[in-house]
């Protein structure tokens, strides 16, 4: 079992900026998962927002995140990050961290990720 929890979120107005974090704790390495954020809206699905994998350190993207968006671990503080720049309305969700192992092939979609965080918020005013 992973426990995950998300501090950072707020409400901001657009062009602003947040870090989002995610702190681990569980008899399991941080280091043995890959991470990812993913963030749901009012009446949305939950969507992918990036993952950071746990070898490689290789992240990807959603593409409406792609070049304001960076996410990070630091492993030896059981923490991953989530950096947020010129953030815009369309950014309001609820932004939640999950762990698992995942494939080239699935890390886009939730199924894979066995430990979530309960959230938190982003609001984001024009």
């Amino acid at each position: 079992q992973v426990t995950l929890v998300e501090t950072g979120g707020g409400s901001v107005q657009a062009g602003d900026s947040l870090r989002l974090s995610c702190a681990a704790s569980g008899p399991y390495p941080f280091s043995t998962y890959d991470m990812a954020w993913f963030r749901q809206a009012p009446g949305m699905e939950r969507e992918f927002v990036a993952v950071i994998r746990l070898y490689t350190w290789a992240r990807h993207y959603a593409e409406s995140v792609q070049g304001r968006f960076v996410i990070s671990r630091d492993n030896a503080k059981n923490t991953l990050y989530l950096r947020m720049i010129r953030l815009n309305p369309e950014d309001t969700a609820v932004y939640y961290c999950a762990a698992g192992h995942v494939l080239d092939s699935n890390y886009d979609t939730t199924l894979p990720y066995e430990f979530w965080g309960r959230g938190t918020q982003v609001t984001v005013s024009s």
